[in-house]
């Protein structure tokens, strides 16, 4: 096989150790193997980089395992060309697996040039990221302690989430501080509602009329403390968010300009893909590696199912975010997207199409930094054009046993 990198590293990462492999030629014009371990520890792993950099190596490969390649590759980003690469694509023969036959494996396939590396950002992104991603997990934290709160006032016979949409609103927060220090009398706690809750008095007394005891209130204090912790954590992330992210505010405001995405999903975005496009060839590059279009899957001439690979989850959490948000605007050329799929192939196809078609949205915004610009809700009919769209309608009355007469709007 061609060798692509003259001279290479392939690196097995664990938890406590690594074992480094070379591959560079010796004076006779033949190969020269030498794998030699180290721990993780990061006076070990300088010890690795400057020996990798005594046998003048210029490419370094390792897979990604868990989280422990990090310490890894930042020890050695900045000396050498340091590839990230899926495991998925570095499987060797069964039967014969170590950890040295990996790092050997993984060597030869560097040297050949047999797998792509994974997209890393630079390290004002890769803080960003840790930052949207960390603000997420607390915010799902806090929702899911919401729900257990919910669930605990049912075990109580106390149906106040059947009444007022926010548990977490001033008036429902009133009465819940109201049955924790003490008071249960269903009459006194629906008086604490506040502005439109007043008119649901009679409901709200039937909904306090519970099983409200000292154990629950025990339990329901936690709650609520855990849930104001986590907001007030959540705060402070945003807070540092947008210290971090202000020299990239333009781009987050350029992505703020398409329907459904709020700056909050902007900054996530960023996070995840950051902001020079030069990484991702075209548009296309960026759907792929982001999972948001379908797989190719053929074999002995059959198409099998093409199904979207798991890709980025926290990109595409905020894409789908998103796209549920524009499916409910109007004039849209991405809700009339969502909704010509949707009656097609199902509204969960629909959604993948709608994060499809912002993806590709978004790698020309930043790549040209320009602002989103709608297409408007009847560019998918304008584009198939008015005949072949009138058609195919008539033959839908028509399978439905209507005759159909046409009659254009100015003679009628």
């Amino acid at each position: 096989m061609e060798v692509i990198v003259a001279r290479c590293a392939g690196i097995d990462v664990g938890k406590r150790d690594v074992k480094a492999c070379i591959r560079v030629p010796d004076a006779h014009g033949r190969w020269r193997v030498e794998v030699r371990t180290f721990t993780t520890m990061t006076g070990d792993l300088l010890r690795l980089r400057d020996w990798l950099a005594a046998e003048s190596v210029t490419t370094v490969g390792m897979e990604a395992t868990g989280a422990y390649w990090k310490p890894v590759y930042y020890a050695l980003e900045d000396a050498f060309d340091t590839q990230l690469l899926n495991a998925r694509h570095l499987h060797n023969v069964p039967g014969r697996k170590t950890d040295v036959i990996d790092a050997e494996w993984i060597c030869r396939m560097v040297q050949h040039g047999l797998v792509r590396p994974s997209f890393v950002p630079p390290a004002p992104i890769r803080q960003l990221r840790d930052l949207t991603r960390y603000r997420t997990e607390v915010v799902r934290e806090r929702a899911r302690d919401v729900q257990r709160l919910e669930k605990l006032l049912e075990d109580a016979g106390i149906k106040l989430s059947a009444v007022v949409t926010d548990l977490l609103g001033k008036s429902a927060r009133a009465m819940l501080e109201a049955m924790i220090a003490g008071q249960r009398d269903p009459q006194v706690l629906a008086d604490m509602a506040l502005r439109r809750m007043k008119s649901k008095r009679a409901q709200l007394v039937e909904a306090l009329t519970g099983r409200f005891t000292d154990h629950h209130a025990f339990l329901v204090r936690q709650m609520l403390d855990r849930i104001d912790a986590a907001a007030l954590t959540a705060e402070r992330i945003s807070a540092r968010i947008s210290e971090h992210i202000m020299p990239m505010r333009r781009q987050a405001d350029l992505l703020a300009t398409i329907p459904g995405i709020s700056i909050r999903v902007a900054e996530v975005v960023i996070a995840e893909i950051g902001v020079t496009m030069s990484v991702f060839p075209s548009a296309g590059h960026l759907a792929s590696w982001a999972a948001v279009c379908p797989g190719n899957n053929e074999s002995a001439g059959k198409q099998l199912s093409g199904k979207t690979r798991h890709g980025n989850a926290s990109l595409r959490a905020a894409l789908g975010e998103a796209a549920l948000a524009v499916t409910r605007t109007k004039d849209t050329y991405l809700a009339a997207r969502y909704k010509r799929v949707a009656a097609r192939r199902g509204k969960k196809r629909a959604i993948v199409a709608v994060q499809h078609a912002m993806l590709i949205a978004i790698w020309h915004m930043l790549t040209h930094d320009v602002a989103y610009h709608d297409l408007g809700a009847g560019y998918l009919t304008e584009r198939a054009g008015t005949t072949r769209q009138t058609r195919r309608l008539v033959t839908q009355l028509n399978q439905l046993g209507y005759a159909v007469r046409l009659d254009p709007i100015a003679a009628a």
